[in-house]
C-alpha cells in the first residue's frame, strides 16, 4: 500500500524503539519501529495523531514513513 493513512499511537516503548498504531476507523493494530519515523518526528507518544504508510513484511503489517 502506498497511500498515506491517518491514525494514532496506541502505545510506544521509547526504550525498546517499537510500538503500535491504529488507523482511524479501525481497531486493527499496525506494528511500528523507531527507524520508520521521519523527521521532524523523532519519537511517539500515546494518543498522538500521525500519518503513515503500511507494508506487509515479516508476516505482519508494519508502518513506514511515519510523520506527525
Amino acid at each position: 500500500m502506498n497511500d498515506r493513512i491517518t491514525g494514532y499511537v496506541q502505545s510506544y516503548n521509547r526504550a525498546r524503539g517499537y510500538g503500535f498504531l491504529i488507523p482511524y476507523g479501525s481497531t486493527f493494530t499496525i506494528y511500528v519501529e523507531a527507524d520508520a519515523l521521519e523527521p521532524p518526528c523523532t519519537t511517539l507518544s500515546e494518543g498522538q495523531q500521525i500519518t503513515f504508510t503500511i507494508a506487509f513484511t515479516e508476516g505482519r503489517y508494519t508502518a513506514h514513513h511515519v510523520r506527525n
